[in-house]
């Protein structure tokens, strides 16, 4: 993958196959592992809200199940106004396999901004030793 613009294009591409027939709220991801690999997915609702899944999370696990552990970038786009943020749970579980990672949020003009993974979730859960 080439170009940040190139990631955002398949992350729009991935969010024509939301599945949000409730908040009509559509959203893609794109999901560059580390060996250059792209990984989407699109936001799926359920009537039983708790059943949803997000993009980002729908693009992780597919790149997990193939066998991905370490991403670089992820390209988050959505229908909404203005800029659209992961939520805590996708970034908890960007952060399982990438604290280092960075992500790409845009607007609905495509506009795009780049934040740090750590800068989002400063204090991510772990199993292992935590700092005091």
């Amino acid at each position: 993958m080439s170009s940040r613009e190139e990631l955002l294009k398949r992350a729009r591409e991935a969010q024509k196959n939301a599945y949000a027939p409730y908040s009509n709220f559509q959203v893609g991801a794109a999901l560059l592992s580390a060996g250059g690999k792209v990984y989407t997915g699109s936001n799926v609702e359920n009537s039983s809200y708790g059943l949803s899944i997000c993009a980002e999370r729908a693009a992780v696990f597919k790149a997990v199940n193939d066998g991905e552990r370490d991403f670089a970038l992820l390209a988050v786009v959505a229908s909404g106004q203005g800029y659209v943020f992961p939520c805590g749970a996708c970034l908890q579980v960007l952060a399982e396999f990438s604290p280092e990672m960075k992500l790409i949020i845009t607007d609905e003009k495509d506009h795009y901004k780049e934040y740090a993974l750590q800068d989002m979730l400063p204090q991510i859960f772990s199993l292992g030793k935590q700092e005091e």
